[in-house]
């Protein structure tokens, strides 16, 4: 599965609304369920509030890649939220962030979710994907930069 397809311009805020870590979670699940027809919303916001209270997810200087392991969900998904003005995270690093790729997996998918998480590290080490994705204003438009710098990624693999 490509980061592409897991993050669809229907799972993608822009832009996010939320100012703190809590809301921020509320908001892509909300937008998850409603794009999705999945009802377990409760279900699936425990899953990533209790995978964030191990340990911040907020990885790099101004991203952070949430995530949860839930049955709520029948394969890996992906919600992207895009903040203009940051979100208040305790990043490991303390500074806001502005990008938000909220990865939803079952309990017994790891090896995919893995996989899409190794592909997204790759994307996120190129500093241009950060600065392209950050400067778009809607949904369609960073879907098209998620495509634009995956398929330059996988035509050097």
């Amino acid at each position: 599965m490509l980061l592409h397809e897991t993050f669809p311009a229907s799972l993608i805020k822009v832009p996010l609304e939320a100012e703190d870590k809590d809301e921020a979670f509320e908001e892509l699940v909300a937008l998850f369920c409603q794009a999705t027809g999945n009802p377990a919303r409760d279900e699936i916001l425990a899953a990533v509030k209790d995978r964030e209270a191990k340990m911040s997810t907020g990885i790099k200087k101004g991203i952070a890649i949430p995530h949860g392991k839930t049955n709520a969900v029948d394969r890996v998904y992906g919600v992207l939220g895009v903040s203009k003005k940051g979100v208040d995270y305790d990043a490991l690093d303390g500074e806001p962030v502005y990008l938000l790729f909220l990865m939803l997996a079952p309990q017994k998918d790891s090896e995919k979710h893995l996989r899409l998480l190794k592909r997204l590290a790759e994307l996120l080490d190129n500093p241009a994907f950060y600065t392209d994705l950050v400067s778009q204003k809607d949904a369609a438009s960073a879907h098209a930069v998620i495509r634009k710098f995956e398929d330059v990624l996988i035509a050097l693999d």
